[in-house]
């Protein structure tokens, strides 16, 4: 797997470890450039479906939470046999890894991963999550302290009642709670249980409960107590020890109310919060699926030894008339073999059943039919003969296994508009669809939601096929009409341009050299040209002046519009020119006055008089 490209995006660098249900990679999320964790279902789980559930369960589970103390997940999908979910990538050790280097945890320490776990436990409970399969292996440590809840791939919604199977155990043997053990639902209960074996194992360096198989500690979960703690380590505290010792309880309802009691209960034992430093080994403790401990499983009782002696007796008694049996079938048997000639089997493979019935009868075989859904092979036809033309011949009589396609199995194709892409995903993947996504824009559907699939909802599709959803990139962008830009410094183009929703296009600035008409630094050309239409946000190229520029001239201005009345009067002269408007003269006069005054400009310009605020003269010079 190394070096393969998930998703067209998702480039596989080096195996982290892995457990019973996936194999744990670090990875590179091509398209953000950043480093990912990528979880794939291990190959033989994939004709699964019920393990293939738990893997798009975790997704889903995940997908519905947001805390710093758990493990986000990125994305998920499927490319062809290959089920993984993307999630965070945490720079770290799990904590197991920890306990195993340095075995006993320093007090703080071990309070303050405990107290982030209850935070991480508490957000999952509150959305209707349990994880029942909290253990050191699904706790990582990253190098800045932080604990981090991961593999929710066992997480049920504490709304159903499907936690556990009544006649099987779901969860690592170590850390299950009493009622896991007796194939009992697990609740939130259930995982501050774990996270109590969590901090003894931190606290002592040891789990409160060995055995010589795990039917033996799951039994020790229901029936013992754990040995006291402080026994151990005196050096915990009191306060602390009591903590452990009461999410330890059998019964669930004498345990903490809740995550949040548990958090404040380790926050008041007044235990400074320590450094938390430093991911994911081969997993020696994996999620395993164990029979449900009954009360009476444990050393073989007196009653049952009896029971094995009359069975022993009862073998010596039918040893003989079974031997009688045998020898009887045998001499049929050395009848059948050797009395009648073989038969070779005939191809009937793509054929419809009856045919395939008629032609098998025909030779005097007969046909042993197991039906099954298949995607490519039609309905009534054989998918498959288990022996055929190429295995040895057979006797007369004997029954050949035909696997006939019921066609693909059809499927309801859920609604997804208006969800994520990733909440689309995880719906699809558990139905056995495959997604096809695209995006466009959407004047009614917000950024990042999908407005358009197909097929439809509610329509009938075959499973493994497509499903094409289309994502929302927001309303199309607007219209905009490019200004005329020549003669504009650049800071006065960039602002024109942005009151238009326009950008201007910083990297890749022309200079224009030996130009005559604009000083250094003025926009003598753009692209595209003025009055064309480009959509919201798109950039627009410029040529600046590189000089030298217009040469600089002068004018002289003679004023005699004044009235002659003895009074104050404001005359004001204004130059239009390349480097635009600007005020070259203002000062008040004597009514009367004749005034003359030096203008300087570059190339040609314009020049207005101004008297008291009124124009009285404009002049084109050159």
């Amino acid at each position: 797997m190394i070096g393969k490209l998930l998703g067209n995006r998702y480039e596989i660098l080096e195996q982290l470890g892995g457990g019973g249900m996936a194999i744990v990679y670090k990875g590179r999320d091509t398209r953000l450039n950043r480093f990912v964790t990528i979880k794939i279902l291990r190959p033989e789980f994939i004709s699964d479906e019920n393990f293939v559930m738990r893997f798009s369960r975790e997704a889903r589970a995940v997908a519905r939470l947001s805390h710093s103390n758990i493990v986000s997940i990125h994305d998920v999908g499927q490319e062809e046999d290959t089920h993984y979910l993307v999630m965070e990538y945490i720079d770290g050790q799990d904590l197991k890894s920890i306990i195993k280097e340095q075995g006993t945890l320093a007090v703080a320490r071990a309070a303050e991963i405990a107290r982030q776990v209850c935070a991480a436990l508490g957000h999952a409970h509150e959305n209707g999550i349990v994880h029942r399969d909290v253990k050191p292996h699904n706790i990582l440590i990253t190098r800045d302290g932080r604990a981090k809840l991961t593999d929710f791939g066992i997480a049920a919604e504490a709304s159903t009642a499907t936690f556990t199977h009544t006649d099987t155990i779901v969860g690592s043997v170590h850390y299950i709670s009493p009622e896991q053990a007796r194939g009992e639902p697990a609740g939130p209960h259930s995982d501050l249980y774990s996270l109590g074996i969590v901090m003894y194992e931190m606290l002592t360096g040891q789990t409160p409960y060995g055995g010589d198989s795990p039917i033996a500690v799951a039994v020790k979960h229901i029936q013992e107590e754990p040995a006291p703690l402080r026994q151990i380590n005196p050096g915990v505290p009191e306060v602390l020890a009591g903590v452990v010792m009461r999410a330890l309880a059998k019964v669930p309802a004498q345990r903490f109310a809740g995550a949040g009691e548990m958090c404040r209960a380790i926050k008041q034992c007044g235990i400074n919060e320590a450094e938390v430093t430093m991911f994911i080994p081969l997993d020696d403790m994996a999620t395993t699926v164990l029979p449900a401990v009954k009360a009476d499983d444990g050393p073989e009782a007196p009653e049952k030894k009896l029971a094995a002696g009359n069975r022993k007796r009862l073998v010596w008694i039918l040893a003989p008339l079974i031997m009688l049996a045998l020898l009887a079938g045998g001499a049929l048997a050395l009848q059948y073999l050797f009395g009648t000639p073989d038969i070779k089997v005939p191809d009937v493979v793509n054929r419809h059943i009856d045919e395939a019935t008629q032609i098998l009868e025909a030779e005097g075989l007969k046909a042993d039919i197991s039906r099954e859904y298949h995607g490519e092979v039609p309905e009534n036809h054989v998918i498959s003969q288990g022996i055929g033309p190429e295995d040895p011949p057979v006797k007369p009589g004997r029954s050949i296994p035909l696997r006939v396609s019921l066609g693909p199995e059809m499927k309801k194709v859920p609604n997804l508009q208006g969800r994520t892409l990733i909440d689309a995903r995880v719906m699809l993947t558990e139905l056995g669809f495959k997604m096809v996504d695209s995006e466009d824009y959407h004047d009614l559907t917000e950024e990042g939601l999908i407005f358009l699939q197909q097929p439809e909802a509610s329509a009938m599709a075959p499973k493994g096929s497509e499903v094409q959803v289309t994502v929302s990139k927001g309303p199309p962008p607007r219209p905009s009409f490019v200004p005329d830009l020549t003669g504009y410094t650049l800071d006065r183009a960039r602002a024109e341009l942005a009151a238009l929703d326009l950008v201007l296009n910083e990297n890749d600035i022309e200079w224009d050299d030996n130009n005559n008409q604009y000083p250094r630094g003025y926009v003598v050309d753009q692209e595209p040209e003025p009055g064309e239409s480009i959509e919201e946000g798109g950039e627009v190229k410029v040529t600046l002046s590189n000089g030298p520029g217009p040469a600089t001239r002068s004018a002289t201005i003679t004023v005699r519009e004044l009235p002659d009345d003895g009074l104050s009067h404001e005359v004001k002269i204004v130059v239009h020119d390349v480097q635009g408007e600007r005020i070259v003269y203002v000062n008040n006069h004597l009514g009367g006055e004749e005034v003359v005054q030096p203008v300087h400009y570059l190339g040609r310009a314009v020049i207005e008089v101004y008297v008291d605020n009124k124009l009285v003269s404009r002049e084109r010079v050159n």
